[in-house]
């Protein structure tokens, strides 16, 4: 190993998060994203780069204590160390775990040129059509009523013509699951039934959200608030979330459904940090990190760990389970907010700059106002004065903004794809690896 596939890190005294993020990306934005780091450890305890990145806490980054050094896979026989690093959220102290017997004992690399290749790796949507070809109908039933208005509003954004990106996370985590703890690999009636409640608690919520942002467009048509009014538009989501929990119910699993609520709450506090910042720029990139989890990250790894639950005991897979889920989500959020600076409106099926336009700061213009220190004060007012939009977005066009949040991105991906690998190999294990790569190349 040569001393450039090496990174040692160690606390610099005036070092702050986003010099120890921005290195990093300057020494490999060149590199294809497919390339696999393995963080190793020897006698001490050691995390990624990312890991550490992730869960800075809040305090200056001279507090943090990085030990460890960084490895090009290479034939992909290396054994797992016996301790390794883990969060349950974004922002919460590093925690170290023992690694349970139970586990696939030897982790495979997670390069998709190297170990996966694209014929091998099945179409996550393909491979969970048949799980998902009744979704909609299912939801459908469990919305049903006898008023007709109602009904109406409720079916609305339940077309089947959503992507169903959580119930397919959701049910192929589960197969795997069940294939790694020896199960046959078809789908149990609770598993089934958390896929539908995702979707049910996902589309609630953008019924709200649209009701808190004004907007008119969603999926490519007109937005509930838009055509029933607000009034109408809150008590369907009410309505869709209230059902969602008698079906939440019904699982009949205690654990499952404190796991599940969870989300509820993040769902929350979520679009509450929404409405502040922090003056302060490496809280104000933890304040984004945590709301990022908070709104999109945490109904798809609660949703993860809640299948794993059912079929496994293992809290070390139901930890396998929902760090996938959030670092897909966190992923899946990050390059949501590239689009909104890259993509036309007909791709996105709402109208584009709508962050900026709502006075959010995102990742891109977060990573722009080191280039550009005028966005710092556009931020804090939250691009309110006239111009504010069109000059914040030039200045996004102008810096590595966008190119250092896909970066990001890619990086929770790897984290995900490190994660999935400990379970046992099976077709929906690969296809969850797959599905990362979906993420970071997805146009809409």
């Amino acid at each position: 190993m040569t001393s450039s596939n090496v990174i040692s890190v160690r606390p610099l005294a005036g070092v702050t998060f986003f010099n120890l993020f921005q290195g990093c990306v300057r020494r490999n934005m060149a590199k294809p994203w497919r390339r696999c780091w393995r963080w190793r450890t020897t006698a001490s305890t050691c995390t990624s780069l990312l890991e550490t990145i992730c869960c800075f806490n809040g305090t200056s980054a001279t507090s943090l204590l990085l030990r460890g050094t960084g490895t090009v896979s290479g034939s992909g026989n290396e054994g797992l160390s016996s301790k390794t690093v883990h969060t349950t959220s974004v922002g919460k102290s590093i925690l170290t775990r023992h690694k349970s017997r139970l586990l696939y004992p030897t982790q495979k690399p997670c390069c998709f040129k190297r170990i996966h290749s694209d014929d091998k790796l099945k179409d996550p949507f393909a491979l969970a059509q048949k799980d998902l070809n009744h979704l909609y109908e299912d939801i459908k039933k469990e919305l049903f009523v006898s008023k007709s208005e109602l009904k109406s509003l409720c079916d609305y954004y339940f077309d089947g013509k959503g992507k169903a990106f959580r119930p397919m996370i959701v049910v192929l985590m589960a197969r795997a699951c069940n294939s790694h703890s020896n199960q046959d690999g078809d789908l149990l009636p609770g598993q089934r039934s958390i896929a539908m409640i995702s979707e049910m608690i996902h589309t609630a919520s953008l019924v709200h959200d649209d009701v808190i942002d004004g907007s008119d467009k969603r999926r490519g048509k007109t937005t509930i608030n838009e055509v029933w009014g607000e009034r109408k538009a809150i008590l369907a989501g009410d309505f869709i979330l209230s059902a969602a929990s008698m079906a939440l119910a019904r699982i009949g699993n205690n654990t499952v459904v404190s796991v599940l609520s969870q989300v509820m709450e993040d769902l929350v506090r979520g679009e509450f940090m929404q409405l502040g910042s922090k003056e302060n720029e490496n809280e104000r990139f933890k304040h984004y990190l945590d709301k990022t989890f908070k709104k999109t990250a945490s109904l798809i790894a609660n949703s993860c760990k809640a299948v794993s639950i059912l079929v496994n005991s293992d809290p070390e897979v139901h930890e396998i389970a929902f760090q996938y889920g959030r670092n897909v989500g966190i992923a899946f959020q990050l390059v949501d907010d590239v689009l909104d600076f890259t993509a036309c409106a007909s791709q996105l099926g709402k109208p584009s700059a709508t962050d900026l336009k709502l006075g959010l700061a995102t990742g891109p213009v977060l990573f722009a106002c080191q280039q550009f220190p005028e966005l710092h004060g556009m931020i804090m007012r939250r691009f309110s004065s006239s111009g504010d939009v069109a000059r914040a977005w030039q200045y996004v066009q102008e810096s590595e903004g966008v190119d250092q949040t896909n970066f990001l991105a890619q990086h929770y991906c790897q984290e995900a794809i490190r994660q999935i690998s400990l379970l046992r190999p099976s077709l929906e294990r690969d296809a969850l690896i797959r599905l990362t790569q979906m993420v970071l190349t997805r146009d809409k």
